[in-house]
């Protein structure tokens, strides 16, 4: 839902700022403009002379200006490019040996590997998000470790099992995943 909003929202000040550039540039071109625009006559300017003039006893005035400007506009691609990044890698490129390859849903990987992740001793629940490039693709894993479970063990059997398992059937020279481990609270025992 918070994507969608983003993106609606930079998709309106990004029209805003469109048609406000449009209506500048067309009075400069000496095209007509609405009654209500703020400048239609064309000795109208953006900045008058007084107003440029106002701050040139100051040295920083105008270059703090123009650096927030760039910081804007900075800020501003660098929050469209996080909009078009994908999160999730959408497939995997798999080595099925004839040279071209077959491409694999990063989705049903990422719910196989997090069923296997599931049912190694001590792994109560696991969460797998695949990222990188679909010919070299790597792991998030967080998994949720049950009171009794030991975590080195855990993690030594998701490396050589889990994963070197999914490296080898796709046909991977390398995996490398970031696993995060957490233990899951549980209420005390009482001894009678």
């Amino acid at each position: 839902m918070i994507r969608v909003v983003n993106r609606v929202l930079l998709a309106l000040i990004g029209l805003a700022l469109l048609c406000a550039g449009g209506g500048v540039l067309a009075r400069g071109l000496g095209w007509a403009v609405p009654a209500w625009w703020p400048y239609n006559s064309p000795h109208d300017v953006l900045l008058s002379d007084a107003n440029r003039a106002r701050y040139r006893s100051d040295p920083w005035f105008w270059p703090i200006v123009i650096g927030g400007l760039a910081v804007l506009v900075v800020l501003a691609v660098w929050w469209l490019l996080a909009q078009l990044r994908r999160a999730r890698l959408a497939e995997v490129l798999v080595d099925s040996g004839d040279g071209q390859g077959a491409l694999l849903r990063g989705r049903a990987m990422e719910s196989v590997l997090a069923d296997e992740a599931e049912s190694l001793d001590g792994v109560a629940r696991a969460n797998v998000r695949l990222t990188g490039r679909r010919s070299a693709p790597s792991a998030r894993i967080r998994l949720l470790l049950e009171p009794h479970a030991s975590p080195s063990e855990s993690l030594n059997r998701l490396a050589t099992e889990t994963l070197t398992r999914a490296k080898e059937s796709s046909g991977l020279s390398s995996f490398p995943a970031e696993v995060r481990l957490r233990a899951a609270r549980h209420t005390p025992e009482r001894v009678t």
